[in-house]
């Protein structure tokens, strides 16, 4: 998968701007690359989990259902960009790309795939 160095930059902010909490949104994918990127609510309000809202929820699945890829995001403020037990256990879409953004240390992004909480690392590259 392929991401503008701009999309990059936008959640790396979002995640420092919600920061100590976990950030999400998500993100819609074609031909290999971040087509756009949406900025969610954590409506979990917390360091340790999200709970991408609603709307923006209901919005990801309109993308998909019209044939879009979709990627969710959301944040690690202290911790690695890699799946926790809870990101395995919730992860509830296995055609859907996970985006974890870590502010451990220098910033990162990875992204994976989770299906019944098998995971798999997705190459990921800034152009």
């Amino acid at each position: 998968m392929r991401i503008s160095r701009a999309d990059w930059d936008e959640l790396i902010a979002h995640a420092r701007e919600e920061a100590p909490n976990e950030c999400c949104g998500y993100a819609q994918l074609g031909d290999g690359r971040v087509e756009a990127v949406f900025r969610g609510q954590n409506t979990r309000l917390s360091p340790y989990g999200f709970d991408l809202d609603g709307p923006r929820l209901l919005a990801a699945n309109a993308l998909d259902e019209a044939g879009h890829g979709v990627a969710v995001y959301h944040s690690h403020p202290r911790s690695p960009a890699e799946p926790s037990e809870q990101d395995r256990n919730l992860a509830q879409y296995p055609h859907w790309t996970y985006l974890i953004v870590s502010l451990a240390g220098e910033p990162e992004i990875r992204a994976w795939t989770i299906v019944d909480g098998r995971v798999e690392e997705e190459s990921l590259e800034v152009e």
